[in-house]
């Protein structure tokens, strides 16, 4: 069975309603990134950081997994497929997608603040002033921070690099972690970049583009990889 690794970035869950950090209108024009999303901020201000992110997860108990997401479960049936995202939102789980790397951790799971290894599922529900771990520890966010180790980027390449197809989605390939899982593929690797602003790439012919939103695009390129298997 040929292994298939998807890359999806903030684009396929933008059309599900999620905002994206980077784009107008973008949360970052709200909150400044040293002031949310560094452990100094967490250190400094941990009430406005556990608002933060507690409207970011009851925005995302509202929205629903798009074409895109359900359109990659239907890989699972012909291929061997590997979800790895940059998103902290859980759609492609509600998508139906089984198997899924998250690199910059997980909105519906708080940690500990002393040991990184105790980690809790808490759904849609905030986080609160008080709320501790096992060892006494406040909860924070399970989500990497700016500035803070990516511990399972290592564990992304070694995937990219076993895949047969890798599709992308959602994400630049100007930017890493997504530039540097794509150079460690290995030769013969098909690979397709599907993304409304693909087609000012110059990527050359090792790359299907297809300049559309995931959405769209998603759900023809899988259409097309099931009739060929």
């Amino acid at each position: 069975m040929k292994k298939i690794v998807v890359l999806t970035g903030a684009g396929i869950s933008a059309e599900s309603g999620i905002s994206t950090f980077r784009d107008s209108g973008g949360l970052w024009e709200k909150h400044k990134i040293e002031d949310v999303a560094t452990f100094d901020a967490w250190c400094r201000n941990r009430e406005l950081v556990l608002d933060f992110y507690n409207q970011r997860r009851r925005q995302l108990a509202e929205v629903t997994p798009n074409a895109a997401h359900l359109s990659l479960a239907r890989l699972e049936r012909k291929f061997e497929v590997q979800v790895i995202t940059q998103n902290v939102d859980d759609l492609h789980e509600r998508g139906g997608s089984t198997h899924i790397l998250h690199l910059h951790g997980e909105m519906v799971k708080a940690r500990s603040t002393v040991d990184e290894n105790l980690i809790y599922t808490i759904g849609y529900k905030d986080i609160n002033a008080g709320d501790k771990c096992e060892k006494g520890s406040q909860l924070r966010p399970h989500i990497v921070w700016f500035g803070e180790a990516v511990p399972n980027i290592s564990l992304a390449a070694e995937m990219a690099h076993q895949a047969d197809i890798l599709i992308v989605i959602g994400t630049s390939l100007n930017v890493y972690p997504a530039a540097g899982l794509a150079q460690v593929t290995r030769a013969g690797c098909r690979k397709f970049l599907i993304d409304p602003k693909a087609g000012e790439l110059n990527l050359g012919l090792a790359w299907t583009i297809m300049a559309k939103p995931a959405g769209e695009g998603v759900p023809e390129l899988v259409d097309q990889l099931l009739q060929e298997a």
